[in-house]
């Protein structure tokens, strides 16, 4: 996984307005913590950090006030739930080495068996361990050939080395049902039938 290098400022004013002038200025309030410091508000350039963001579980290489250089991947992003654009952005500090738990997107490939079966996400992000450098994007399974009452379990999908599941094996991620046609209650059809005789 590549690094993305963007460059943030520390600052000292907090709250609702100071919040909005930073948003004004296509800036992101955000704040960085982790390894048991104190938490840095930092203000980040707004489209950088768009684009950035687009990449699952991105590795930010922060260069804060041109002095002090941190990795960090984010753990909570907020967005204007209308417009979309960013709100406020929470960031865990990371060490080259140091292991961290993050969700990883589940793909899909293949067809399922003939006969009109759904598949159901049951979990759509995997929990995963991973070394923070060497995160990976997303996992990818084939469901080829599966029919009703198939399942994905965790422990199924092939992981990437250096990365280990987060939650149990027999945890169902995938399942396949049946497509049920609907059918119209009797007492409808029965009535239905008598009003055209």
């Amino acid at each position: 996984m590549s690094e993305v290098k963007i460059a943030a400022a520390t600052r000292t004013e907090f709250g609702k307005g100071a919040a909005r002038r930073i948003r004004r200025d296509s800036k992101v309030p955000g704040v960085l913590y982790g390894h048991g410091l104190d938490p840095v508000h930092l203000t980040l350039p707004g489209h950088d950090l768009l684009l950035a963001l687009r990449t699952p579980n991105v590795l930010i290489a922060l260069d804060i006030d041109g002095k002090k250089n941190e990795l960090a991947i984010p753990k909570s992003v907020q967005r204007d739930p209308i417009k979309g654009f960013l709100e406020h952005v929470d960031l865990l500090l990371v060490k080259r080495g140091e292991k961290v738990n993050v969700d990883i997107y589940v793909h899909t490939e293949g067809e399922l068996a003939p006969g009109g079966y759904l598949l159901e996400h049951v979990l759509n992000a995997l929990p995963v361990e991973a070394e923070a450098t060497h995160i990976p994007e997303s996992v990818t399974v084939s469901i080829e050939g599966l029919a009703a009452g198939d399942s994905v379990l965790a422990k199924d999908i092939p992981l990437p080395s250096g990365t280990t599941l987060a939650v149990d094996g027999d945890t169902v991620v995938l399942q396949i049902l049946s497509a049920q046609a609907e059918e119209a209650p009797e007492g409808e059809a029965e009535g239905e039938e008598a009003a055209e005789a």
